[in-house]
């Protein structure tokens, strides 16, 4: 294996951790008692809320984003109530899993995992549904397994027109930070998410932003929970504390990652992202790939899931970009298994990082002995050329 230079971390998360992150995780371990401490709960309490664009609580654990599903779940939901999924991806098959094995029932609209969700879907299952017996919408925002973005804003408005008292849960595991959300602008009730992604810090911590509506569901909800209760955090977050021992380190990187978002702005932020991702879904077209995600609107700016031809294995692939570029491309997972390879551009990801990754990836190509065109780096070059720096360029070709 060629482990000269920097490893390149294309993966669609964990993402690469910028070095001030990493100095930020390196400062001492403190007394999470103490009162220096509870400076820090408060500074990442009220900053997360900035990222997520909620004035309400945002709970903080020290967990995956699995945990924070979990904690979703339990915080607002009774053993046998309904709840509405689309089958988007892989992650959207795990949580309904997960949502089945406490005791949730499931109505789980079948996809075939290149598309968002379809919003009038939604709708129309909800305007079926005149006893109101489904609960909540539950939906992964950026599908981190196929490259498809769904329009959460339209999925509220679908609810609406329904006029259906669901909750609205959303999974924003991979696009919080790197693509626009806007949880109370939106009127999400509860959004998950977690550390290694657009936050680009190491994996460890789990987050839920809840609505009002969500708070009063937990006052009255049947599922046992302990660890994950809502109600025991957002007393001890008042004080800036928690009621077990936190990670510590990790707040104090989440608060420099904060820092970073802020400093740049997250509408540059999210400009940044869907440049990278036009240029990156050009140098597809232009090796005569595929790209997975069907629908130009549910285009990720996160990650692009890349379908291979018939005949050829997408890990032997990856293992070849390994091994000679030192390059980690992301898997295809469970049915896309050795069908597709999966490239991040999310995160600490400019201009010349992904110019160097595409670069990687065509000499691959060649070496796996995988039928493409020459070609696919010009073009990507070609699309940042064209989109440029500006907001207004960037909006235009946001679909290309």
């Amino acid at each position: 294996m060629n482990s000269q230079g920097r490893h390149f971390l294309q993966i669609p998360g964990p993402s690469p951790v910028p070095e001030r992150v990493l100095r930020a995780i390196g400062m001492p371990v403190i007394d999470h008692r103490g009162p220096e401490f509870q400076k820090l709960g408060r500074e990442v309490l009220d900053g997360c809320k900035s990222i997520f664009k909620t004035s309400g609580p945002v709970i903080i654990y020290p967990s995956s984003g699995t945990g924070a599903w979990e904690a979703a779940i339990v915080n607002t939901l009774s053993p046998g109530d309904r709840v509405l999924m689309v089958e988007t991806g892989h992650f959207a098959t795990q949580w309904r899993q997960m949502a089945a094995r406490w005791g949730i029932e499931v109505d789980f609209v079948d996809g075939d995992w290149r598309h968002g969700v379809d919003p009038s879907v939604v709708e129309a299952r909800l305007a079926e549904d005149r006893a109101h017996s489904i609960k909540a919408v539950m939906v992964v925002h950026n599908e981190t397994s196929t490259g498809a973005t769904s329009r959460i804003a339209d999925v509220r408005k679908a609810m609406d027109q329904a006029h259906h008292p669901a909750l609205l849960m959303v999974d924003t595991i991979s696009s919080l930070g790197s693509c626009e959300y806007k949880h109370d602008e939106w009127n999400v009730d509860v959004t998950v998410s977690c550390s290694q992604k657009g936050l680009m810090l190491p994996p460890g911590l789990g987050f839920t932003a809840v609505s009002k509506k969500a708070l009063a569901a937990s006052k009255s909800n049947k599922l046992p929970r302990s660890y994950w209760d809502w109600e025991d955090m957002l007393k001890a977050n008042t004080g800036g504390s928690f009621p077990y021992t936190p990670s510590t380190n990790l707040l104090y990187g989440l608060r420099e990652a904060i820092a970073l978002l802020l400093e740049e702005g997250l509408d540059a932020v999210f400009d940044r992202h869907q440049r990278l991702a036009a240029a990156t879904r050009a140098a597809v077209r232009a090796w005569g790939l595929e790209v997975l995600c069907q629908e130009p609107l549910d285009y990720s700016p996160v990650l692009t899931a890349v379908l291979l031809p018939d005949g050829h294995d997408a890990d032997r692939f990856r293992k070849i970009v390994l091994d000679k570029f030192n390059m980690s491309l992301g898997a295809g997972l469970s049915k896309l298994a050795g069908k597709v390879f999966r490239i991040g551009h999310l995160g600490e990801c400019n201009t010349l990082t992904l110019m160097a990754a595409l670069s990687g990836i065509e000499m691959g190509l060649d070496l796996a002995g995988i039928p493409h065109q020459a070609g696919g780096v010009m073009a990507a070059m070609a699309s940042l050329k064209e989109l440029g720096n500006t907001r207004e360029n960037t909006l235009k070709v946001a679909m290309a």
